[in-house]
């Protein structure tokens, strides 16, 4: 049995880094995960992850996704 005290690390390497554009922004600075390029035998439910600060990490697959180099996200 696990000890309940026992806290999961969240520093496990990402399984992949999508870079994406401001174009690729939707809203007030989030992609969605999964992306349209993931096969759908492997889709978990959709969310949305802030990049205005450069990068975010999905919490269903760990996929990062950080905006390019030189790329800036205009807010409303």
């Amino acid at each position: 049995m696990a000890d309940p005290g026992l806290i999961m690390s969240t520093s496990a390497a990402p399984k992949s880094v999508v870079e994406v554009t401001a174009a690729d922004v939707q809203g007030p600075g989030v992609v969605f995960c999964p992306n349209p390029k993931q096969t759908l035998w492997s889709a978990h439910p959709r969310v949305y992850i802030d990049v205005t600060h450069g990068d975010g990490q999905c919490p269903y697959c760990g996929t990062v996704y950080k905006l390019k180099a030189g790329e800036k996200v205009h807010g409303h």
